[in-house]
């Protein structure tokens, strides 16, 4: 992709080595830094919600009251709900992957704006810290989605809950409009866009979501936050409010939201399935532009979580037709990484295991999606199991899985070691059965018509539920697992090389790990991403 000039730096003296002391880390203005900072505080939250989601598959291993009582169980589901989307898989991908290797992949030596990306990350640690102090003051039971009239009743801790998102929004628009701006602004010379990396392309298109429709909840929130504490009538039906308007604001922003979960982890899918298909990748334009393409559609499909909540059967069709148009670009994505595998020289390191795994898992999650888009079976569907299942294979099997990849993928120029192989498949092996064995039961408890949320449930349902949490534990040790993998890597892993996958994109043509500035010299492009031969 780059000119044949070296443009790593051949001294010790790196990102990590450049200034000495933690409090270099928290004044750090390097990208890199702050993508550490990021990945340490949510692989804690990640940490903390995924002990939540294993204490409520105890508690539904065996019908009846286990280990908590039914207030107890909502305020878990609301904090495992609330942690994983806010503050674990909306962030996730483009604070730490993003903000170490977008402006790596273009050739530039930082992000556009520095201290805002800095005081991003600590505006985004501020909102979890206020989101994490409810714990100790009286605790949330909303669930996630803070749905009124209940949000605007309860005595918990809602409001500050709800300040809490809203200011973990303000760090997500912050982080996007950095990243659209370093893209137009900062290539290096002879990069056009359409010689970015696809996952740059993933990044400016959720970029775009999130400065586009994370003012919508944070409004959303405020009016209810305003509600609580004022008692004027807004989403009230005894004040002349309307609790479904609540609804269509939500989830304005929150279907969006999935695509701002799932769009950076198309973008490291196209990466790692053509660095180790070792193949040009099948139909990069139509990659590109799809991403912006489900950006755009995604704005138009709120509609379809509101099928019973008596919206229009024109407007239920309506969005029903929209729903199943974001299928299309999906589907353009999903065929071009078949055709790029076609004839392939395939190697099947640990990223590429996780690439694989996101094309299975996402597949399953789309195509249950597209049941769900169909009003006469969402009728069935809606508020089941088989809703927390096709969520769950989009989110975890898809934008866990690619962070996973991501991760493995980039470690050995993040850090400049390489990891244990054997281990690193061994963890994806127990993630991606565990996964299957947790949550698949869940379509056909769904199907049976088990509903969400629930503290309990009749005998029937029991063999299934069991299997769900045995699942869960598979999970849990896929992901110990894991970090006992990074954390080794880190410390006694073996010296990476500069390029160890041979990949083409332009953060491989520097050192391992970076320079401060990335490149000693600015790097000249001179042809697309992916030119394998």
């Amino acid at each position: 992709m780059a000119s044949s000039t070296q443009h790593g730096s051949n001294s010790e003296v790196n990102y990590i080595t450049e200034f000495k002391g933690i409090g270099s880390w928290f004044t750090s203005l390097d990208h890199k830094r702050i993508g550490l900072l990021y990945m340490c505080s949510i692989f804690f939250f990640f940490l903390l919600g995924g002990i939540f989601a294993l204490l409520i598959r105890l508690e539904l291993f065996k019908p009846g009251a286990q280990l908590f009582t039914p207030d107890q169980y909502n305020q878990i589901m609301t904090y495992h709900g609330a942690i994983m989307v806010f503050m674990v898989i909306v962030p996730g991908i483009p604070a730490i992957l993003g903000n170490f290797f977008l402006p790596l992949q273009i050739g530039a030596k930082d992000v556009a704006f520095p201290r805002l990306n800095l005081a991003s990350w600590y505006i985004f640690m501020a909102g979890a810290l206020i989101a994490m102090s409810t714990l100790f003051l009286g605790k949330v039971d909303t669930g996630w989605t803070f749905y009124t009239p209940y949000s605007i009743k309860t005595g918990t801790a809602a409001t500050v809950m709800v300040l809490a998102a809203f200011v973990m929004g303000m760090s997500s628009i912050l982080t996007g409009l950095n990243f659209i701006v370093t893209t137009h602004k900062l290539r290096a010379p002879g990069m056009t866009m359409h010689r970015i990396p696809l996952f740059v392309w993933s990044l400016y298109s959720t970029a775009i979501l999130q400065v586009l429709a994370t003012p919508v909840l944070a409004i959303t929130l405020l009016l209810l936050a305003v509600e609580r504490t004022t008692g004027v009538g807004i989403f009230d039906p005894k004040l002349g409010g309307d609790p479904v308007l609540f609804q269509h604001f939500f989830w304005f922003y929150s279907h969006p939201a999935v695509y701002i979960m799932i769009l950076p982890a198309m973008g490291i899918v196209s990466e790692t399935i053509a660095a180790f298909s070792r193949k040009t990748i099948f139909g990069y334009t139509a990659i590109a532009y799809s991403s912006l393409g489900i950006a755009a559609v995604s704005f138009f499909v709120w509609g379809h979580h509101m099928f019973v909540s008596g919206q229009s059967e024109i407007a239920g069709v309506v969005f029903s037709f929209l729903t199943m148009l974001v299928g299309v670009p999906t589907a353009i994505k999903m065929f071009n990484w078949l055709a790029t595998l076609y004839k392939g020289n395939i190697s099947f390191e640990s990223p590429m295991l996780y690439a694989l795994g996101f094309l299975f898992l996402f597949a399953i999650g789309g195509v249950t999606g597209i049941m769900l888009a169909v009003m006469a079976t969402d009728v069935h569907f809606h508020d089941t199991y088989f809703v927390v299942a096709h969520f769950h294979y989009v989110m975890v099997g898809g934008t866990l899985m690619a962070i996973m990849g991501g991760m493995y993928y980039w470690f050995p120029k993040m850090f400049g070691k390489m990891y244990n192989e054997g281990l690193a498949r061994l963890t994806f092996i127990f993630i991606f059965i565990g996964f299957n064995v947790t949550f698949f039961p869940q379509f056909i408890l769904g199907a049976m018509g088990m509903p969400r949320r629930y503290f309990d449930y009749i005998p029937a349902y029991h063999s299934l539920n069991a299997i769900s949490t045995m699942g869960s534990w598979l999970i849990a040790i896929g992901f110990f697992l894991g970090l006992y993998v990074f954390v080794q890597g880190i410390r006694k892993g073996p010296k990476a090389s500069q390029n160890p996958w041979g990949a083409k994109t332009l953060e491989w043509q520097t050192s391992s790990p970076p320079p401060h500035f990335n490149f000693d010299v600015e790097p000249t492009v001179n042809a697309g991403p992916y030119e394998y031969k």
